[in-house]
């Protein structure tokens, strides 16, 4: 039986489920594509809630690029700004519900990303022979 998303080399015409498929990869990637935005939302989920903490903690980022990220997951619904008042004014992020929608997603990044390093790693020491 055919899996979602499998590729089939015998039938090449795009069919709806192909265009389904695309359709879901695109908002995926739309969502949550680019190089931070899970970055942030990992760190978020190790406890790391304020600017200067996300900063230190995702390495590379700038803090301009930070703010754009962020203001980008919270119109996507992932996280919530949080402003107390007082001084200093204190202002946290904090995940929401539907962060957790992307655990499956993030551990099958992860699970490829390891598979991946170890195939290169592997190429690199054995000469650059393919399996």
């Amino acid at each position: 039986m055919k899996q979602p998303g499998q590729i089939n080399a015998e039938n090449k015409e795009f069919t709806d489920e192909c265009h389904t498929i695309m359709n879901a990869v695109s908002d995926t990637l739309y969502v949550v594509g680019g190089k931070w935005k899970l970055m942030i939302i990992i760190a978020m989920a190790r406890g790391n809630n304020r600017f200067s903490e996300l900063q230190k903690q995702v390495k590379g980022i700038s803090a301009r690029v930070l703010s754009s990220e962020l203001k980008e997951l919270e119109l996507n619904g992932f996280i919530v700004k949080k402003v107390s008042v007082g001084y200093p004014v204190l202002i946290e992020y904090e995940l929401l519900p539907y962060s957790h929608t992307l655990e499956e997603l993030v551990g099958a990044m992860t699970r490829w990303g390891i598979q991946h390093r170890a195939k290169i790693k592997s190429e690199r020491s054995s000469g650059g022979k393919r399996e």
